[in-house]
């Protein structure tokens, strides 16, 4: 039956693969998604006959439980609130590591020191992946202040929390002490917690992300320590995946991993910012209209405002008006637009926008000076000039869309906040820039309407 066993891991590990292949393309992605949770549906069922297993009763209410939980929440969740439920969902990965590895240090019947220190290891980094995507969540969701929460030495006490961690479970290496497990524990979640409550909101995907490959590092230790080849085999793609997101995303926004986390980003700097010379320059919605009827090119810029209106319908309805008029139209869209990668990708996708006209970062960019107008809905630090121009700016230096080049320039927008970052975009100042001011859906609603009687 072992055997058996691992022939079905080793099944699930290709399935798992394929599943990721076919996830990096828009085209194969919701496939892709299919063949990955038939992987998971055949390793969690073979894992039922593995031999001395006990407690069948409770795993097959936990696991009913917990796919009616998730089937429910995934059925409910709006697309805005996607990227706070990787969030959670990650950090019950790391969690679930976590609690692998308490019992099994409890037990303490693991065969030798170097299974002993893989567990120990898998329990710290699960523990800090789970407490820190718990915070993640909080901030996405609105639960937690978004922008950095720091104090006086924190960085000082992080240091020790964390060296509490390690000698705890250095404890637990050298004795069994029963008692030192939940202060190994303890201080390994609540090094998560101080890790996370510094970070701004604008950097919440990378680091969703970077729990992501946590989690995967866990289980694939706790896999090592319990001999388990589907864990095994999981932990090490999830991490191997998250690291080269997270990585990539960092380069994105021009920003290494320890300034994201280390770096207290979109906290309110008094001088940081240059004062932006002008004034807001407000557009009627029947002019903004005209501009975008009588253009040769128009390219929509989509960022989370956006999202959050639910506008993408409306979006792609104004796209479908301006093609029948002859007017070319193209997506900008940046890596880092939204609040994960993919996700403006995603709701145009939904709203059915081909995918031939979405354009990255490096594709578009060289069209925008070329371009008539330029309409930014909801998008903010992604097309700040700043970015280019400002050496004091704490967004300098991030690639940004070059929406400035543009001869004219509408932006559509709540109010007159700032972004993530915490700073002013020098953009809504510009000469060429005109603001809608509005929720983003019925903006683009009323522009429809305008377009269809010129």
């Amino acid at each position: 039956m072992e055997q058996v066993i691992h022939i079905a891991y080793f099944l699930t590990a290709f399935l798992f693969i394929i599943g990721l292949k076919r996830m990096s393309s828009p085209v194969t992605a919701r496939s892709g998604i299919i063949w990955a949770g038939w992987a998971m549906l055949l390793a969690v069922v073979v894992t039922f006959f593995w031999p001395g297993l006990h407690n069948y009763s409770l795993m097959i209410i936990a696991v009913v439980v917990g796919s009616i939980i998730a089937w429910v929440a995934a059925k409910k969740v709006a697309m805005t609130d996607m990227p706070q439920m990787i969030a959670i969902y990650n950090g019950m990965g790391g969690g679930a590591a976590a609690a692998i590895a308490a019992l099994e240090l409890f037990r303490g019947t693991l065969p030798n020191i170097g299974l002993v220190i893989l567990a120990i290891v898998g329990g710290l980094i699960g523990s800090i992946a789970f407490s820190g995507s718990v915070i993640a969540f909080g901030k996405l969701q609105g639960l937690i202040r978004d922008r950095p929460i720091t104090f006086p030495l924190q960085k000082i006490l992080n240091l020790i929390i964390f060296v509490a961690a390690v000698g705890c479970g250095g404890a637990l290496l050298s004795a069994h002490i029963p008692w030192m497990l939940p202060l190994f524990f303890v201080a390994s979640l609540l090094f998560g917690v101080m890790m996370t409550l510094p970070i701004g909101g604008g950097d919440m995907p990378v680091v969703i992300s970077l729990y992501n490959a946590l989690t995967g590092l866990a289980v694939g230790f706790e896999g090592f320590a319990m001999e388990n080849a589907a864990m095994i085999i999981a932990g090490t793609v999830v991490g191997a995946a998250g690291t080269l997101l997270t990585l990539m995303m960092a380069r994105a926004m021009n920003r290494s991993l320890k300034n994201i986390l280390f770096g207290a980003f979109g906290k309110e700097e008094i001088g940081s910012e240059r004062c932006a010379m002008g004034s807001l320059k407000p557009i009627e919605l029947d002019d903004a209209a005209i501009l975008l009827a009588y253009a040769d090119k128009v390219v929509i810029v989509p960022g989370y405002g956006m999202a959050v209106a639910q506008a993408q319908h409306k979006v792609r309805e104004l796209m479908d008006v301006l093609d029948k008029r002859g007017v070319t139209v193209k997506f900008a869209v940046h890596p880092v637009a939204g609040r994960m990668p993919g996700h403006m990708n995603v709701l145009l996708a939904e709203a059915g926008v081909p995918y031939e006209k979405l354009f990255d970062l490096e594709e578009i960019n060289p069209e925008f000076p070329n371009t008539n107008v330029s309409l930014v809905i909801g998008a903010n630090d992604v097309v700040n000039p700043a970015a280019r121009t400002n050496t004091s700016s704490p967004i300098y230096g991030m690639p940004i869309l070059d929406v400035d080049r543009s001869t004219n320039v509408l932006v559509i927008k709540r109010g007159k906040g700032k972004g993530f970052a915490g700073v002013e975009n020098e953009l809504f100042f510009d000469d060429n820039t005109r603001m809608l001011y509005g929720d983003a859906q019925d903006i683009a609603n009323k522009l429809v309407q305008s377009l269809k009687k010129l």
